[in-house]
């Protein structure tokens, strides 16, 4: 997993990522404000939003090339604050091809980590 602070608040980064996801051609399958869900049910929870995201064009080749890896897809960037700090963390691509063994898609998987990088570092 890589894990990098904003500079901004967690309300402007949550809004910052989400517009940059979009901007990038990607789709938001689904945004989970977990803080919500957790007060929902009687419990705290330090803010904290995990944002479901993907574009078909990048994974779908690797879901073609092995099946189980959609168990990872689509990809997901967790927005927490912690000791004062507003934290982003996902897991790489390359980390998920590894876990499944995947190979023969260097160049897409680089692709596909630097945008995951410019994403979470642009903040």
């Amino acid at each position: 997993m890589t894990i990098t602070d904003s500079r901004h608040s967690f309300a402007d980064t949550v809004s910052m990522l989400t517009r940059r996801i979009t901007d990038a051609g990607n789709t938001i399958f689904a945004s989970i404000d977990q803080t919500a869900a957790a007060v929902s049910v009687g419990l705290s929870l330090r803010p904290t939003t995990l944002i479901v995201f993907g574009n078909p064009k990048g994974g779908t080749p690797l879901m073609e090339a092995c099946p189980p890896l959609a168990m990872d897809l689509p990809l997901k960037i967790l927005i927490w604050e912690e000791e004062g700090r507003v934290r982003i963390g996902y897991v790489p691509v390359s980390e998920i091809v590894t876990r499944y063994g995947v190979t023969g898609m260097e160049a897409r998987v680089e692709a596909m980590d630097r945008a995951l990088d410019g994403l979470a570092n642009a903040l």
